[in-house]
């Protein structure tokens, strides 16, 4: 039987998703929240917190474009959430699948790409999958 989105089990199963990923998500809430007062925007897309930090300092002097922490997605500004959301999702759901213990494994992945003389972030299986599942 085939349950609708709105269903007891489904919303039950969103809640526990959201509830093992939580840990993450309230850094990117702290992380997100510091960036308020200099004119970050929030927003809620699709049951995931997008945050524009609305950042005017060359791109070059950020490391990131955008940054997941659970299901909250910091992007340095709108558009930059809007181009990297299919990519950025996925982490949302590795988050989801790893809970508590996806930063800590995603470090830990980066540093073992390191060790191995390759690259931290692009070699990062994590990385690898969301640019295979988003196609690039």
């Amino acid at each position: 039987m085939r349950h609708r989105s709105g269903s007891p089990g489904s919303r039950l199963k969103r809640w526990a998703l959201w509830l093992w990923a939580s840990p993450n998500t309230l850094i990117g809430l702290g992380f997100g929240l510091l960036l308020v007062p200099f004119g970050a925007r929030l927003r809620l897309v699709d049951g995931v917190i997008e945050i524009a930090a609305l950042l005017h300092a060359p791109r070059r002097r950020w490391p990131f474009a955008a940054i997941t922490f659970g299901h909250v997605i910091v992007g340095t500004h709108a558009q930059e959430l809007q181009r990297l959301r299919a990519h950025e999702r996925v982490h949302v759901r590795q988050s989801e699948r790893w809970g508590p213990l996806f930063l800590p494994v995603y470090l830990l992945a980066g540093a073992w790409q390191w060790v191995r003389g390759r690259r931290a972030y692009w070699d990062n299986p994590f990385e690898v999958e969301a640019r295979r599942e988003v196609g690039g």
